[in-house]
């Protein structure tokens, strides 16, 4: 008798072992969906892992019902990459399994019961033609792409070349370019190379908003050997994609965000990591909690590729990686046709509120350079990290303040849908009239969104064109393409956006960037606070003037002062690389250390806090000082369960395979408890 390990999409650890009836042994293998009977009457579909002669023990066994493909749609290297991330990221294989799939591949076709024979693929998997970004069927091309973009620049050019060199020695390179120095055209060249070699891309991105600009580029060079991968498109769609990558003719280049780690490939060369610092490669929930960055260049070791990291604000860990000697590290600090970096102009928004001569988020001069720049027929960018119209309402007589009542978080005013919404579970409520503690009728909003500056800048600047990109602007693929279209086209004067316009967008007319509140991101409970608020200043500073000209930013701050501010103006990395790992070091905190934040979760505070401390006891007696906690996060109450977390501190040489067996075994132990049996306790490794 043969039988099968199979894995299921459930968060349930291990394997589940079925017998393999014999009429059906002929048409599996390891990488093959099957469905399987779970559960009293329950079918779905399940993935085999392993084919063998072993009977389990003790164990009624169930049988597989049908096979639904005829070949392997997982490769034997992406099983072993799925149970490193399981292992590493402490999390089960059925949650890999979940995360990577699109998700008609992890179904069967449950109303069949009978077992198949035949060879053909059931109707739902049929492989269907190609979709590109477009959303139309591409022709297929035959013949070789020749980069049709323009020719390396000297700076670009011995850039292009010390990777290379780097690469004979090391298969990870950080190539550390400035804004507007051309990274683009770099990459555009060593695909061509990797393609001229038969070898496969991929080219990660740490957002959906950024594929639009890069595809068009990468089209006019490579036409339909580029594929285009991630959430906004249809499942349909994410399934001819996976599909392709299995045929004879798969897609030469992979444009696409975090998942598209896991997609199949065949002939993997180079996997290229745009904006590596961006902190969206992290997946926070659900598990698994990986990161796409060092996932890719696990990938990129197992099939012996090479991998490009490239940003103008490296991570801090990327950076220590490249200064130590572990990756290559390639500088480019010239932009593309000598253009001057923006000049940036610090305004004391604490002065100006004292003197009373702001207007709300504006001050006097940022409203000047704006009518300069509108006059002028210049485009805008305005950077506010909080969407919805006022970021809390209050009551001016006993200070009352509306709460979610599922959350611990004050309730967002959203002026479009005259609403007060929580941004953790998406609660929503009218906005009051009158205050239910005092009854007093003196409610005002404090504090402004993107939605809020949007507004006041139609009182400032009627005659202006005005979008704004964030979340609520861009729920679908066609709404952010069209923002983005519209301002490259010029037919937007000014752009109101949350950290989506920071990123690697391209816009040749931007001359001045706004940053309305620098010290949002400064005033932030966590260790990387100073890092992050330089890298996304930074970033969207890079904005502004783009082509023939020095752009100009306003950064509006309380605290002008600031070492972080001025490093900013004068685009100092290692200045602040240097003093921040500093304190890094003496602190221990990572690249020194690694970190596990292990949180609970519970419905009842009292469960929740006898729990936590129980836990920090237990973990204290296994790794001592190392166990810092418990405590609570910023926001200590999300969809009505509470949240305690206690943070684990080890060090690089600890072995990980231990460590991660006495936290599977404190929870386990605490979890059989009757009265924290319906707690959730999770890990999250190598937290942002």
């Amino acid at each position: 008798m043969r039988y099968a390990d199979v894995v299921l999409p459930v968060a349930v650890p291990g394997l589940f072992t079925y017998a393999l009836p014999e009429d059906l042994q002929p048409h599996v293998q390891a990488g093959c969906r099957v469905l399987v009977p779970f559960g009293a009457k329950k079918t779905t579909a399940a993935l085999i892992v392993r084919l063998h002669d072993t009977e389990p023990q003790g164990i009624n066994l169930k049988a597989i019902i049908s096979v639904i493909d005829p070949k392997p749609i997982i490769l034997d290297w992406q099983l072993s990459l799925w149970q490193w991330i399981a292992d590493y990221y402490m999390c089960t294989l059925g949650e890999v399994y979940k995360a990577a799939l699109p998700a008609p591949l992890k179904k069967g076709k449950a109303e069949s019961r009978r077992r198949r024979t035949d060879p053909e693929p059931p109707a739902d998997v049929v492989l269907p033609m190609p979709i590109d970004a477009t959303g139309s069927t591409p022709q297929t091309a035959d013949t070789p792409a020749t980069p049709a973009s323009p020719p390396l620049s000297p700076a670009q050019q011995t850039a292009y070349e010390a990777i290379n060199t780097e690469w004979q020695s090391r298969n990870v390179c950080l190539l550390h370019g400035i804004t507007s120095s051309g990274k683009t055209e770099i990459y555009i060249h060593l695909i061509a190379d990797a393609i001229a070699q038969g070898q496969q891309v991929l080219y990660l991105l740490p957002e959906i908003v950024l594929t639009s600009q890069l595809t068009d580029r990468l089209r006019a060079v490579f036409g339909q050997r580029l594929g285009v991968y991630h959430s906004k498109y249809t499942d349909s769609q994410r399934t001819a994609i996976w599909q392709r990558q299995l045929s004879p003719e798969p897609y030469d280049i992979i444009v696409g965000v975090r998942s598209s780690v896991f997609l199949p490939f065949s002939r993997l060369g180079l996997v290229i990591v745009d904006e590596e610092h961006e902190t969206t490669f992290k997946q926070q929930d659900p598990a698994p909690r990986y990161h796409a960055r060092n996932v890719a260049i696990l990938l990129a070791a197992r099939m012996r590729a090479h991998v490009l990291l490239g940003t103008a604000t490296p991570s801090f860990e990327s950076y220590f990686n490249a200064r130590t000697g572990k990756y290559g590290l390639v500088r480019l600090t010239e932009r593309y046709g000598n253009v001057r970096l923006p000049r940036i102009e610090v305004v004391n928004v604490k002065e100006l509120r004292r003197k009373r001569l702001m207007e709300g988020a504006f001050s006097p001069q940022l409203l000047d350079a704006m009518r300069d720049v509108l006059a002028r027929g210049e485009q805008i960018i305005l950077f506010q990290n909080r969407r919805g119209f006022a970021t809390q309402t209050e009551c001016r007589t006993c200070g009352w303040v509306p709460h979610c009542p599922h959350c611990d978080v004050a309730l967002t005013l959203h002026k479009r849908i005259h609403r007060l919404t929580c941004h953790y579970c998406g609660f929503t409520t009218d906005i009051p009239t009158r205050c239910p503690n005092c009854e007093g009728d003196d409610l005002r909003q404090t504090g402004f969104g993107t939605e809020r500056i949007e507004d006041d800048i139609h009182t400032h600047f009627p005659e202006a064109r005005i979008a704004r990109m964030d979340l609520d602007t861009t729920r679908s693929r066609q709404a952010y393409e069209t923002i983005i279209h519209d301002f490259a086209q010029g037919r937007t004067d000014i752009l109101v956006g949350t950290q989506m316009v920071t990123k690697g967008l391209d816009f040749e007319n931007v001359s001045l960037v706004a940053i309305l509140a620098a010290d949002t991101m400064l005033n932030q409970p966590d260790f990387r606070a100073w890092e992050r608020a330089f890298q996304m200043m930074s970033q969207v500073a890079g904005r502004a003037g783009r082509r023939q000209r020095q752009g100009l930013v306003m950064l509006q701050t309380y605290a002008p002062d600031l070492p972080l501010i001025a490093q900013v103006v004068a685009n100092d990395y290692d200045a602040i690389y240097t003093s921040q790992m500093l304190e890094r070091r003496q602190y221990a905190f990572p690249p020194f250390i690694r970190l596990i934040i292990i949180y609970i979760k519970h419905r009842s505070q009292t469960v929740i806090d006898q729990l936590a401390r129980e836990a920090t006891i237990d973990l204290q007696h296994i790794f001592g000082s190392r166990v810092l906690g418990p405590d609570e996060p910023p926001v200590a109450r999300v969809q009505s369960l509470y949240i305690r977390r206690v943070i684990l501190k080890i060090e690089p040489t600890l072995p990980l395979t231990q460590v991660h067996d006495h936290l599977y075994k404190v929870r386990q132990t605490l979890l059989a408890q009757h009265l924290y049996s319906s707690a959730n306790i999770y890990f999250d490794v190598d937290p942002l």
